[in-house]
């Protein structure tokens, strides 16, 4: 019967991504009592997730990024013999139960998993891709939020929004005393979850001298970059290259 298992075999090659969506997480957020347009537990819990997911999975990604319910895992090393298989199972499973764990939920709640293969030239523009949905994210949230406290449904709200061009809805959030702009860094371009090497204190039990040592911490960021920048593509290569450095 092993013959049957038809994608088995199939294997991604380095570097990837693996994307992980919340599957029906509006669901959730409606169940949970979730503020919108954006809740600071609900980031926490996915923060938290992303960040078990670099250190504790054994995908080992160099990077994470997270807005909204979606995660984005950028891996430069095999693991599980790059079986896409393995991967996206993996990953989903453990950010399904990470997420769980951390929010405290009542109800099952799952994530889907995708694999993107993409070379480290191409890491800029995929991440930029990210962060514009985020971005759009924001100023959809923002905006059906605004209007559903008029007393539209959200159904009306929705409606309502269809077509709207940025700068319309950037008016729209305005008028109601909103600068889109001035909202939280992380709800306008998410966060970043990676490695930092860093000097502590320590203590050498053999000389009995107290000593300066190195070692590879993880970092969440909330004051990212835009990544479509030239310095946002430097501020990505500099944190792939210290996620990389030896301790």
């Amino acid at each position: 019967m092993k013959d049957r298992e038809i994608f088995s075999g199939l294997i991604t090659t380095v570097p990837f991504v693996l994307r992980l969506d919340g599957r029906s997480f509006h669901h959730l957020s409606r169940d949970a009592g979730y503020a919108k347009p954006y809740d600071p537990a609900f980031s926490r819990s996915m923060t938290k997730t992303t960040q078990a997911l670099l250190e504790n999975s054994g995908l080992a990604p160099s990077f994470a990024y997270t807005f909204s319910d979606e995660i984005s895992l950028y891996i430069t090393s095999p693991v599980f013999d790059c079986r896409v298989e393995k991967l996206v199972s993996i990953a989903a499973g453990f950010a399904s139960s990470a997420f769980t764990l951390f929010s405290d939920v009542q109800n099952p709640l799952s994530f889907d998993c995708r694999v993107v293969p993409i070379d480290e030239s191409r890491l800029a523009a995929y991440f930029a891709w990210r962060q514009a949905e985020a971005w759009r994210n924001h100023i959809n949230g923002y905006a059906h939020k605004l209007l559903m406290d008029t007393g539209l449904s959200a159904t009306a709200a929705q409606r309502k929004l269809d077509g709207m061009k940025s700068c319309d809805l950037h008016e729209l959030a305005f008028s109601f005393g909103v600068n889109l702009a001035e909202t939280p860094a992380w709800q306008r371009r998410g966060t970043a979850v990676y490695r930092l090497v860093v000097e502590k204190d320590g203590y050498n039990p053999v000389s009995q001298e107290a000593v300066r040592v190195h070692r590879r911490v993880s970092v969440i960021d909330e004051d990212l970059p835009l990544f479509k920048t030239p310095e946002g593509a430097s501020w990505l290569a500099a944190r792939l290259s210290s996620a990389g450095a030896d301790v």
